[in-house]
């Protein structure tokens, strides 16, 4: 496997880092590539492509049932990887990392495997109004088939949640706190800590969307204290169709399996069957091996550059943006939290978010328009859609400028 262009004492060399990224080596209707729609998915340095590839011209076999050398060579690589996101996770043991397709899966398998049980008529599942639709529909689903009420923390004209709020709606009867680390659409860092610390004294099981938290940030869920806590492969510079879910082993052995089929069994009769240990019992049918060894290469890849200077250096181009930005005739920044990840969302007076990316990517400049799976947060500030530019690990100052270039364009085009 090749390693990231800079080791972490060196300095922050970003053109070198791009070098790592074949794709960004692109031209884009006839303009070079300028990707900041890193929020959506990451582009895959070349050790994640090579590590998928090598697995299939290498080792391609199914995991755990075989006793040929292929299949040994996999269930090594597979486990490996599994072995790989407990440490990304500073997880206690490797038996609590569950592989799932993605944070959508996760929080589902959570909410049908351990909410459903749990929760009865009138107990009440908080979540909070920046979370993304994952974090949404599973809940709204689960309560009305078991009676259970969902409850909503508020968040302030900054994008922050309203803390103030947090011990009113946290009472005997709330079984359920799923929250963002980071949010998707506002960029706010959430003060997980705290918050999880207030939950936990009153016997409130959490849930964590990690999926914008991963790529930006050094986690440890021991010392965050959470339940349960997920994130996506391919927004940490890893393949799609691959994702952790972290779960506190007592929770796990409680929890009921997702889906049933092979693998996750320890004795099938047609009298009855008996469920395997977990993590195994949630990973029912061959599992994605390929997309973990990928991601095992891409959390390999941002430990070696070092996601404290990956913050530090997306943390710097955010703050371009933002000033830069906000200089442009017609903007409105919305989301202005204290602490935010490399997110930038706003909006421009009298110009629809789709035609404003429309106009970016004419440009080469790939960035989100629309609600962003989101739509609570849209309602929150009054806007059908935002556009947003999300920065990642080999984004640079330069495309910074290209953006705002682009949105004196968008204004000129538009006559706004």
């Amino acid at each position: 496997m090749s390693h990231p262009a800079s080791a972490p004492d060196d300095p922050y060399d970003v053109e070198r880092v791009r070098r790592d990224f074949p794709i960004l080596h692109q031209q884009v209707n006839g303009h070079p590539l300028v990707y900041l729609d890193n929020g959506a998915t990451s582009q895959k340095p070349r050790c994640v492509i090579d590590a998928i590839s090598d697995y299939y011209l290498r080792d391609n076999s199914n995991v755990h049932r075989g006793v040929h050398t292929l299949a040994a060579r996999a269930t090594e690589a597979f486990e490996s990887a599994r072995t790989r996101a407990q440490e990304f996770l500073r997880a206690q043991d490797s038996k609590e990392i569950v592989f799932v397709r993605g944070t959508s899966e996760a929080i589902n398998l959570v909410a049908r495997g351990y909410a459903v049980p749990q929760l009865k008529a009138g107990d009440e599942v908080l979540i909070t109004e920046m979370e993304h639709h994952s974090n949404i529909v599973p809940w709204q689903m689960i309560c009305q088939e078991t009676g259970a009420l969902l409850r909503v923390l508020p968040i302030d004209e900054q994008g922050e949640l309203s803390l103030d709020q947090l011990d009113d709606l946290m009472h005997a009867k709330t079984r359920v706190l799923a929250l963002t680390h980071v949010s998707n659409a506002l960029g706010t860092v959430n003060p997980l800590a705290q918050i999880i610390r207030k939950a936990r004294d009153k016997g409130i099981v959490t849930i964590v969307d990690g999926a914008q938290a991963a790529p930006h940030m050094r986690i440890d869920v021991q010392k965050l204290g959470c339940d349960f806590y997920a994130f996506s492969g391919h927004k940490v510079y890893g393949p799609t169709g691959i994702g952790v879910l972290y779960g506190r082993m007592p929770l796990l052995r409680e929890m009921q399996p997702y889906q049933g089929g092979g693998e996750m069994i320890r004795k099938v009769s047609f009298d009855e069957t008996t469920y395997a240990d977990p993590p195994y019992k949630f990973e029912a049918g061959t599992p994605n091996i390929a997309g973990a060894v990928g991601l095992a290469a891409a959390l390999d890849y941002v430990d070696e550059l070092g996601l404290e200077r990956i913050a530090r250096h997306e943390l710097t181009l955010l703050k371009y943006a933002t000033a830069a930005v906000e200089k442009v005739a017609g903007i409105r920044i919305i989301g202005r939290a204290r602490e935010k990840a490399g997110i930038l969302t706003f909006i421009i007076d009298g110009v629809h978010a789709h035609d404003v990316g429309t106009i970016m990517d004419h440009q080469g400049i790939a960035i989100r328009a629309g609600h962003h799976c989101a739509m609570p947060v849209m309602k929150k500030f009054g806007v059908a859609a935002t556009t947003r530019a999300s920065f990642g690990l080999y984004n640079t100052h330069q495309e910074v400028d290209a953006l705002v270039s682009g949105l004196h364009e968008v204004r000129e085009i538009m006559g706004t």
